[in-house]
């Protein structure tokens, strides 16, 4: 088990979030889950987030969501910290984040519940149920209609110690700005849009961010954080135009394709992914065709052995 300090360490960098491989039916492919995390920690990865919104976790049953946290705790193996996503219902989050705890998981990322609209109260009652369930370091995920004011996250910081970093996704920076303003250093804030929103999230206060494309570029995540970190954003705008930009534009085609175009491209570079679950969409024959041509262009597929 991580100490708070130490998960406050590992998400001031890059955290990538895998994605579960399916079999052709749908079923789980564990094996296939177990070499894509190898694979990213030998190429870098050292923070990852198992059945994330990118893991597809809000299509996992229980049992499923608690075999993805756990294959991805093995695999990891020590070496690099696993934060476990729960999320939709409290007590089914509340079960599976007390198990991913005893299964050695450095921390718990929570997800929106399942029901949108919900008064400040519910929404602070919800996350902070979760947050006190366990001992390790928790995050809240602010996304569609999870919305924090400021005083939200001190409340919910205040009755949960554990509460060890804030994760936006929103793309709201003047919200994040009044967030940060009024919590200052202690939280760790993380820019949760994805690898598209590196520069500006980092030009807002971020000290790390989510990244898709660990997938199957791990150090092109590490280059965006590396140079906007030092604050050369001129840098990492020129990385994503290069390299992740085309990526993104597919995912801004059409609804559900954030997940499907990610594992499109491990395919292409010979990872193990499968389909996607519904209500995601499989990409069609034209944004395949694109994501050929950029993980060739990028030399993707031979350094993925």
């Amino acid at each position: 088990m991580a100490s708070l300090d130490t998960l406050r360490t590992h998400l001031r960098g890059v955290t990538a979030f895998p994605i579960t491989p399916f079999h052709a039916n749908l079923d789980l492919n564990l094996d296939g889950l177990r070499h894509n995390v190898d694979w990213m920690i030998r190429h870098g990865i050292v923070t990852l987030v198992a059945a994330g919104g990118t893991g597809e976790l809000y299509s996992l049953t229980t049992e499923e969501t608690e075999a993805v946290h756990r294959t991805v705790i093995e695999a990891a193996a020590g070496r690099a910290a696993v934060i476990c996503g729960v999320g939709g219902k409290q007590r089914e989050s509340q079960q599976l984040a007390a198990t991913a705890e005893k299964a050695g998981a450095s921390g718990i990322l929570m997800l929106p519940p399942a029901y949108g609209p919900s008064p400040e109260d519910g929404l602070l009652a919800f996350y902070a149920g979760i947050a006190q369930s366990v001992h390790i370091g928790v995050l809240p995920y602010a996304r569609d209609w999870a919305v924090f004011t400021p005083e939200m996250v001190e409340k919910l910081a205040n009755s949960s110690p554990n509460v060890v970093a804030f994760k936006d996704g929103s793309a709201d920076l003047r919200l994040w700005a009044r967030i940060r303003a009024r919590l200052g250093d202690r939280l760790v804030w993380v820019g949760g849009v994805g690898d598209d929103m590196v520069h500006t999230y980092f030009a807002a206060g971020a000290e790390g961010f989510t990244s898709s494309v660990a997938n199957f570029m791990p150090w092109v995540s590490q280059e965006l954080y590396d140079t906007a970190h030092r604050g050369d954003f001129a840098a990492t705008r020129r990385i994503f135009d290069d390299k992740v930009a085309e990526f993104y534009a597919i995912r801004a085609r059409r609804r559900g394709f954030e997940v499907s175009s990610v594992k499109a491209a491990m395919e292409l570079c010979g990872l193990p992914a499968g389909p996607v679950r519904p209500p995601l969409g499989a990409l069609g024959a034209e944004e395949h065709a694109i994501i050929a041509s950029v993980v060739a262009r990028l030399g993707l597929g031979a350094k993925t052995p």
